[in-house]
């Protein structure tokens, strides 16, 4: 069964860009329950009308010695988390368990964004996202889609661009 996204609030996320100046467009959807996480993203994209290359999801990720790095990859590709380890500069990287989300970023899953997290992380965002004047990124609440450009949110999260997917 579908459910509007949850109201006009703003998300942090949208706070955060707004405070920087950073441009933004915000897309709605309406939520599907039962769409098994690894389709989501696609679902998402199709639901909103937009190229699934130029839609990214946001992986978090935990180092050894509790260091987290969160990457944005797009929605139809896997984490290389190899790839990802050397672009962070860390020893191994592993998946944050879902449950750990909420209480580190903010974010539950499947509204997970790069943006307005409880703190800033290093972020990795695959380097296919230069191929767009505008990428899609999670608005904060499942619901809610937030276009901008690569750029912008490059610089507004001092991120690293790399190849990290398989």
């Amino acid at each position: 069964m579908a459910r509007k996204a949850g109201g006009d609030t703003k998300t942090n996320a949208m706070r955060e860009l707004e405070r920087a100046g950073v441009r933004y467009e915000v897309r709605t959807y309406e939520v599907e329950e039962g769409v098994p996480p690894r389709d989501l993203g696609l679902r998402i994209a199709e639901l909103i009308g937009a190229d699934p290359e130029s839609q990214f999801k946001t992986l978090v990720t935990t180092g050894p010695k509790g260091v987290h790095v969160v990457c944005c990859i797009p929605v139809g590709e896997e984490l290389d988390l190899k790839k990802a380890e050397a672009a962070a500069g860390e020893k191994s990287l592993s998946m944050m368990h879902v449950r750990d989300l909420l209480a580190v970023c903010g974010y539950e899953r499947g509204a997970c964004s790069p943006v307005g997290m409880r703190k800033r992380f290093l972020t990795l965002i695959d380097e296919t996202a230069q191929l767009f004047d505008t990428i899609g990124i999670s608005g904060g609440r499942k619901g809610v889609t937030l276009f901008l450009s690569p750029e912008d949110l490059v610089t507004f999260l001092d991120a690293r661009l790399a190849d990290i997917v398989v």
